[in-house]
């Protein structure tokens, strides 16, 4: 499956990679955004390319062997972003790109149940090394517990109605698989809620991906510590797909130009145009918020 990166061009735009610059890409992915900054930063340009997943840095080093003289590839999360730039002497740092997006191979040839799309084990987690699954959270966590998870990381109005039949259905039988989950949820909403344009488990299944992966709380880690490394004139740009997400970048940009620290470059957010979203139904939900360093 080629995985086909968000906003391309506007990234490229904001971040204007120039001949010998370095850059890190903080979630490389399959390096379809890499790859496209090493065709402008050459000919010394490096990229430091950061992925908690072991598979997407196996995807990305095929996607960037051309450039393999100019990569560095990291397995690690990109909370730990200013210690990587310290151990590899990464300097200095001209650009980072932080995408939030889920890639193509995770959600259809990963096998780790993070799409209601697909019949698999209910898993959900990036790197394997973490313990709590979503089949844990799912068959172990109390009706308060699953209904909070929802509610905080899924915004979802049904949340109470969804934990309830989740309990009720565990109490015969174990809850194993995507499927079943799906099914679950969709039962536990509303007839008139069961149309609509985005499908009943999508607000559960992103809640349990954020929960297991501690997606929110990275967010809010990472920030900080992007900025610090960043060189004077450097720029920060990060692709959101939910409000969660973005709400805490906008928040954490508005402070830093208030502390005269960075300056923000894009007023509003940045979002796909038509003919992108006619080629990657995905763009639809993807902003672009970008900062420069003074």
């Amino acid at each position: 499956m080629i995985h086909t990166p968000v906003l391309t061009e506007e990234v490229l735009h904001y971040l204007d990679p120039k001949p010998s610059e370095n850059f890190i890409d903080a979630t490389i992915g399959q390096g379809g955004h890499a790859i496209e900054i090493l065709k402008k930063n050459g000919p010394d340009g490096l990229l430091l390319g950061i992925d908690l997943d072991t598979s997407q840095i196996e995807n990305s080093k095929l996607t960037t062997k051309e450039f393999k003289k100019r990569t560095i590839l990291i397995n690690d999360s990109y909370t730990n972003i200013k210690g990587i730039v310290e151990k590899e002497n990464f300097r200095p740092v001209n650009g980072i790109l932080l995408d939030l997006g889920m890639s193509s191979w995770q959600l259809e040839n990963s096998k780790r149940g993070f799409s209601f799309q697909r019949n698999e084990r209910l898993d959900m987690r990036y790197s394997l090394t973490y313990p709590l699954t979503a089949e844990k959270i799912i068959n172990y966590y109390s009706k308060a517990e699953i209904e909070k998870i929802l509610k905080d990381y899924g915004e979802e109005k049904f949340a109470k109605q969804i934990a309830e039949k989740i309990i009720e259905k565990e109490k015969t039988k174990s809850i194993e698989s995507t499927y079943e989950l799906k099914e679950i949820i969709t039962k536990a909403l509303p007839q008139r809620f069961q149309r609509q344009k985005i499908h009943p488990a999508t607000r559960t299944f992103q809640a349990l991906r954020i929960a297991i992966n501690h997606e929110l709380d990275n967010l809010k880690d990472f920030l900080p510590k992007a900025v610090e490394v960043l060189s004077s004139g450097g720029r920060l740009a990060v692709i959101s797909f939910h409000s969660l997400e973005d709400r805490i970048i906008k928040n954490f940009f508005k402070q830093k130009e208030k502390e005269n620290t960075v300056k923000i470059l894009t007023k509003k957010t940045v979002t796909a145009g038509e003919t992108e979203l006619s080629k990657n139904p995905r763009s639809r939900s993807a902003k672009l918020r970008v900062i420069v360093k003074y």
